[in-house]
């Protein structure tokens, strides 16, 4: 009987330290996992839950605000992973090199290119990215899910903007846009700056595979006409010879998607005498500002009504007109002239002819014309539409009223603005969704700012490749090995010693899209095929279950009113202070509304 006593106790000892082992093991990882759904019940109401908030020791608020913003931005930091990760895995001396603005700038478009004024220690900064690695830091710290209301500081970050800058950050009352516009544009020179550090390589690595191909002279004796290449506007490369470099090492080549908050638009104008248009003039953004009427509620689409509309404007010289009005006047010279006169009124008469037929903005040599203050005045309209959509559109709404004694105040305008923003013509339309929503309450020179930020819990998904090396833009299906960038020095018969930069892609196919989504679901593992044939119905008194396709629909269903319930969640973030939010709840904050921030639909990019 004792020992029958001691085995019970044994068995009910060893079941208690199974369950507690248990408990102890998967407890924590359930309750993490189990937050989003247990939000909408008011669990998620305590203070030991939620996302990592800022503190606020002076005024940082309109820091903190704009960081946390950017913090639910994915395609941001998709970005910001995939550009240290690049740098990461080139050689250090491609972006140690100061390359000067205007090398390697052959056929490039970019705005960065055109800016020939940057000292070389901004360069420097430039290039090494300093800012992009130091945000990335920080909103990697703001998306972790802490088990316990967490707290950071963001020091760091403005530190590493101080070091870029080399000045100091003021702590005063501040415009969040005004920072959201330093940190933005500042990445963008970034993005540039190293790609075209990328490209003065690979014209590097075409000289030198060019030189051997041809039996030119040992790689040393390049050296000099390598270096001067970082140092010229003009690279004298062919681009048989660039094309024919980057074919022999790559055949699959994959450009990034670029800076994700850059976008261009262009202005045109057109006479409405004589219908000439001018070269349309291109203008880069990181962040569109939209004036907010003088009303008491409008809406964002006539915001963007008052930026993109057509546009007249009276009293406007046109070119075109200016010459034809300049025929007209040596006309008349032909019929009241001398014989001399009037042969050079025939000949500039052809010339001015020549010009409009050709091109009206390029006056011709020789040919005088009349006084600019004669020159007809015209009704010109002026369009303005976006070339390129952002895949973040980052939207200022302007709230400044100046009135006669350059005095300013603060538009408390109500701006109604959607969840969901269409943007384009019929058939060039793209659709945005709303990321996230800086408001401001208070007067124009003071107030303090919070963030709406939408929960977003990605859900896990296997990688079968996770011990393998991987490329910047490689499927992680497809194993691939690494490879890196590096500046030519000497070159063995073995291997090369520079690899350009269409090589630092993986040139396995896969999927359409080498990205993988952060915010697509993982697809359900148990469910019956919706083709399945329903089992046979056979008379009999017992309750009969459902059919195969009857629960596949029930569970679809059920997901996605899960899904719609995590979307319908957000952070309502003031500095240290995290609640909770609706999307109605932020869709109501139409007089506070001060930024706003879009993602592009990936089905329209």
């Amino acid at each position: 009987m004792p020992d029958r006593t001691l085995t019970v106790a044994t068995y009910a000892a060893g079941a208690s330290l199974a369950a507690i082992t248990l408990i102890y093991v998967f407890a924590p990882t359930y309750f993490i996992d189990n937050a989003q759904s247990s939000a909408s019940s008011g669990i998620f109401g305590s203070k030991k839950q939620g996302v990592v908030g800022l503190s606020n020791p002076a005024n940082d608020c309109f820091i903190n605000s704009v960081l946390q913003a950017l913090a639910g931005l994915k395609d941001l930091r998709l970005y910001l992973i995939q550009e240290t990760h690049r740098r990461s895995l080139d050689d250090g001396r491609v972006y140690a090199r100061v390359v000067l603005v205007g090398a390697s700038d052959v056929g490039s478009t970019d705005d960065f290119a055109g800016r020939k004024d940057l000292p070389e220690w901004k360069i420097e900064g430039l290039q090494a990215a300093i800012v992009s690695r130091g945000l990335k830091d920080i909103l990697d710290a703001l998306n972790e899910r802490p088990i316990y209301k967490k707290t950071i500081s963001a020091g760091p970050f403005v530190r590493t903007l101080e070091l870029a800058f080399r000045q100091r950050i003021s702590r005063q009352q501040q415009d969040a846009q005004e920072f959201l516009q330093v940190v933005a544009e500042r990445l963008c020179d970034e993005y540039h700056a190293g790609r075209r550090a990328r490209r003065l390589a690979r014209l590097q690595t075409a000289m030198v595979a060019d030189a051997e191909q041809r039996g030119s002279p040992s790689p040393e004796t390049l050296r000099p006409a390598i270096a001067d290449v970082a140092l010229t506007s003009a690279v004298n490369v062919t681009d048989a010879a660039a094309s024919s470099a980057a074919s022999t090492r790559s055949t699959n080549i994959e450009e990034d998607e670029g800076f994700p908050l850059e976008g261009r638009f262009e202005s045109q104008i057109e006479c409405l005498t004589c219908g000439f248009k001018p070269k349309p003039t291109e203008s880069t953004f990181c962040t569109l500002t939209l004036n907010v009427p003088q009303a008491s509620s409008t809406t964002l689409n006539a915001c963007f009504d008052g930026m993109f509309k057509t546009e007249f404007i009276d009293d406007f010289k046109c070119e075109k007109c200016r010459l034809l009005h300049a025929v007209e006047v040596h006309a008349r010279r032909c019929a009241t002239g001398t014989e001399a006169s009037q042969e050079e009124a025939r000949l500039a008469i052809a010339k001015l002819q020549l010009a409009i037929e050709t091109n009206p903005e390029k006056i011709p040599k020789g040919v005088p014309l009349p006084d600019l203050s004669e020159a007809p005045k015209r009704r010109i309209a002026r369009h303005i539409r976006l070339t390129h959509f952002p895949r973040v559109l980052a939207i200022h709404l302007s709230r400044s009223i100046y009135d006669a004694s350059n005095l300013s105040q603060k538009n408390s305008a109500k701006v109604a603005f959607p969840e969901r923003l269409p943007l384009g013509g019929l058939l060039n339309q793209k659709k945005y969704r709303l990321r996230g929503l800086v408001t401001h309450k208070g007067s124009h020179h003071s107030g303090h700012y919070e963030t709406f930020r939408r929960q977003d819990v990605p859900p896990p998904f296997s990688n079968p490749s996770t011990f393998q090396p991987s490329e910047i833009f490689s499927n992680p299906a497809v194993a691939s090995s690494t490879r890196h960038l590096a500046v030519p020095e000497h070159r063995s018969e073995a291997s090369s010693p520079l690899t350009s930069v269409p090589d630092l892609i993986a040139t396995g196919s896969g999927t359409d899209s080498s990205v993988l989504s952060l915010d697509t679901p993982a697809p359900p593992r148990d469910l019956p095929s919706p083709t399945s044939k329903p089992m046979p119905m056979t008379p009999s008194s017992e309750p009969q279950t459902s059919s195969p396709e009857t629960r596949s629909k029930g569970v679809a269903a059920d997901h996605k009113r899960k899904k719609r319930q995590q979307q319908d969640r957000w952070w309502r973030i003031s500095d240290e202070k995290v609640k909770q939010a609706s999307t109605s709840d932020v869709l109501g904050m139409q007089r506070e509304v001060y930024l706003l921030f879009y993602e592009l639909d990936r089905e329209y990019r």
